[in-house]
């Protein structure tokens, strides 16, 4: 399939019907959008990237592109990935130390005055999802995708839990379940965009005010975490 067709850029298509020129280059995208109130920057991945350190060097570069010539421009993280490279290559050259710099580098630009949102189209999977989605002000999702912090089996191996019992952990508790209406009750996506309305859904994201982090307040309101904000107020008024 031609990167003119691609699902990425199709997804580009619905999101700037005013247009855009958001380009694939390998698994990176990067580009920008016109929306009903303005241009708008996009960084992202496509096709279940695994973001080792070149890719994550090659976003951060875009993201700090962004900050220099387009001052406080909305940034959209376009997020589609199944974590960190877990290859010898980037685990010795410091994956984690490159994450950690993507995800600085998003900061950065969100102390000079740029909004930072991100939709997960695809898949979101650990530390790519940290670096790359989680880092934004808010987070989105489409209704098909696929977030989880670890797969179910995966996850049976290291803690020596029967599935069965994580399964049943995932029936009650959000904590344990992978998947967008889950991460939702957590209060980690603020919301699901429907496929009809993707560039309704961008704008009134954009027209959200500018406020401290809610996850944790939203976790509790939805039921998801319920004693995270609390113990985040404890925290804050003993500091």
């Amino acid at each position: 399939m031609s990167d003119a067709r691609s699902p990425a850029l199709a997804l580009c298509d619905s999101l700037f019907p005013g247009g855009h020129d958001v380009r694939a280059e390998g698994l990176l995208l990067w580009g920008s959008g016109r929306t009903a109130d303005g241009p708008l920057a996009v960084v992202g991945t496509r096709e279940h990237a695994a973001i080792g350190v070149d890719l994550a060097h090659a976003l951060a570069a875009r993201v700090l592109q962004v900050v220099r010539e387009h001052p406080g421009r909305p940034i959209l993280m376009l997020v589609d990935t199944q974590g960190q490279q877990l290859s010898r290559r980037d685990e010795l050259l410091g994956n984690g130390g490159y994450l950690a710099h993507l995800a600085k580098c998003f900061e950065v630009a969100r102390r000079r005055g740029h909004r930072l949102l991100s939709l997960v189209y695809g898949e979101a999977v650990s530390g790519g999802f940290l670096a790359l989605g989680m880092i934004a002000d808010r987070t989105y999702a489409l209704a098909d995708a696929q977030i989880r912090v670890m797969a179910l089996p995966a996850m049976a191996r290291i803690t020596q839990i029967p599935i069965e019992e994580l399964q049943e952990l995932c029936r009650s508790s959000a904590i344990f379940g992978p998947g967008v209406d889950n991460y939702a009750r957590l209060g980690a996506v603020e919301a699901v965009w429907p496929q009809d309305a993707l560039a309704e859904g961008l704008v009134q994201a954009l027209r959200m005010p500018v406020v401290p982090d809610p996850r944790a307040a939203l976790g509790r309101e939805r039921g998801g975490r319920t004693l995270a904000h609390d113990v985040v107020q404890a925290v804050l008024q003993a500091a």
